[in-house]
């Protein structure tokens, strides 16, 4: 594990972003509210703030650290039937957050996958990928393809609350 004992402790926010391609009947059905297994976008939402908090449990040598937020962010994205998710985890520690959000986007996608398989066996989940990061000694990262629009409104709203 990192000796992190000298770093100062630095506002830090992490951004992941993935999407979840499930197929058309799927797609129109989770639109629709009537997927049999429940509302996945809701159930992606509390399984991925779930598991951000668990981070350090599930990967070895994890800092623990007390987040103080973790948001789930999803968009349906019609043109090829998927939902793309976004996870931000905020801190103010000595370490980055950067697992925490990769981990609760991956939990809420796997939560979408588990609730849509009965209609579509054929998901796949594609572009997992951390595209923002701040904070800390190096400051801001930006995924250098660019961040998308929603990612830019999640910041400014971020910027906006207490």
């Amino acid at each position: 594990m990192a000796d992190i004992s000298a770093k100062k402790t630095t506002h830090r926010v992490a951004i992941a972003g993935g999407q979840i391609r499930i197929g058309k009947k799927a797609f129109d059905l989770l639109r629709e509210g009537r997927l049999p297994k429940g509302d996945p976008l809701a159930m992606a939402e509390i399984a991925g703030i779930q598991a951000a908090k668990q981070t350090p449990s599930l990967i070895p040598l994890c800092h623990p650290i007390s987040l103080n937020r973790v948001m789930i962010h999803s968009v349906l994205r019609p043109e090829d039937y998927s939902v793309e998710l976004f996870c931000v985890a905020e801190i103010a520690e000595k370490t980055g957050v950067e697992m925490e959000a990769l981990t609760g986007l991956s939990v809420a996608l796997l939560t979408i996958w588990d609730l849509t398989k009965p209609i579509n066996a054929a998901l796949e989940i594609t572009d997992t990928r951390l595209l923002y990061k701040s904070g800390g000694k190096r400051g801001t990262w930006i995924h250098p393809e660019g961040l998308p629009d929603e990612v830019e409104a999640l910041l400014a709203d971020l910027e906006g609350l207490p």
